[in-house]
């Protein structure tokens, strides 16, 4: 039987998101067009804001005033859609001060609330973010029905509006060629795979979201426990292929993860796509057991994943407080993961 310790090196992250909409106001596909479209919308904001700052501590971003750099800092950080910013004028999102939860207003429904945590629980994740929706509907009358439960913008969300998800590292699976047999079996299951950037993103740096597809007709319980199932099929698959991977590949598996965390400790130059192959090059190689460290707790993969998000265009353009041309990112980035890596003190 699985145990938590068994996931660690798989499961990178765990998100809920709940999709919601209220009952006297039109859905924001309608909304943008109506002549009182920004008043109905600063309502909205304001009634949620309202009731989630007097609770916990978030911060309100309205999307019409804020600059494009932040709204990339926000898209890359998972806390906003690209679809937010299509109706900039109703839109907005409070996120809280660890960034674990994003709220976003007037996206395709009135609420799409997001839980964000790191490693694998979703239990507790749903726990978090249910919280969130019930201090949201007693401001707000949830738009809901009693056959097809919450009404949804789109079809695929309606019932219980919940999306469970879990953000696994598949190097093994990935790289053999053992995904493309495994996701038509978990869509038959009605569960989706997508890349780290979401749909039809391709999976970077062996990253692979798991989230249920159907919501009308479960329970959240039947979500979250469907999903579980999924991950756990899916987290022992990973690591025994890992075994036969180092058993069937040997010193040719070693020495092209060790290269990869060589080039990381010297490089000059590093653009994107470079940085995330590299990197889930040296995950696998500390999963293995390949790279050696000094006593005490091991969080270097969480501290490499870390890495991969901070040195995005604007994230690490907030980092160097200035714009880079794309010479200078690569080079601002090299120096960053070289100080990076160097001060995670691999042994080989």
């Amino acid at each position: 039987m699985m145990q938590l310790a068994d996931y660690e090196s798989v499961a990178v992250s765990t998100r809920i998101r709940l999709a919601r909409n209220f009952k006297d106001y039109p859905f924001p596909g309608r909304l943008i067009r109506d002549t009182h479209a920004e008043e109905q919308a600063g309502e909205i904001i304001r009634l949620i804001a309202a009731e989630l700052t007097s609770m916990e501590d978030f911060r309100l971003f309205e999307m019409a005033d804020i600059p494009d750099e932040t709204a990339a800092l926000l898209i890359e950080r998972y806390l906003i859609s690209k679809d937010l910013l299509r109706h900039r004028a109703i839109a907005a999102v409070l996120v809280s001060v660890d960034r674990s939860i994003s709220v976003m207003i007037n996206e395709e429904d009135h609420v799409r609330e997001q839980y964000f945590m790191k490693g694998y629980d979703l239990k507790r994740a749903y726990e978090r973010i249910a919280g969130i929706d019930d201090i949201i509907s007693d401001s707000i009358p949830f738009a809901y029905d009693r056959e097809l439960g919450y009404l949804t913008a789109c079809p695929s969300n309606l019932g219980t509006g919940l999306r469970a998800s879990v953000m696994l590292f598949l190097p093994a699976l990935a790289r053999r060629g053992l995904m493309k047999k495994l996701i038509p079996a978990l869509t038959r299951l009605g569960l989706t795979v997508r890349g780290v950037y979401g749909e039809g993103s391709g999976a970077d740096g062996d990253l692979f979201q798991i989230s249920n597809e159907v919501t009308l007709g479960l329970s959240e319980e039947e979500v979250l426990f469907g999903v579980e199932q999924a991950v756990g099929v899916i987290v022992e698959a990973e690591l025994l292929e890992r075994e036969r991977m180092l058993g069937e590949e040997g010193i040719a598996l070693k020495d092209r993860l060790r290269r990869s965390l060589g080039i990381l400790l010297s490089c000059s130059l590093l653009d994107e796509k470079e940085l995330v192959r590299r990197i889930a090059d040296v995950k696998l190689g500390v999963a293995l057991g390949l790279f050696g460290s000094e006593a005490g707790t091991d969080d270097r993969m969480e501290r490499l994943d870390a890495l991969a998000v901070d040195l995005r265009p604007a994230s690490m353009e907030r980092l160097a407080k200035r714009r880079l041309t794309e010479a200078e990112g690569q080079e601002f980035r090299a120096e960053c993961v070289r100080k990076k890596i160097g001060a995670m003190k691999f042994i080989l």
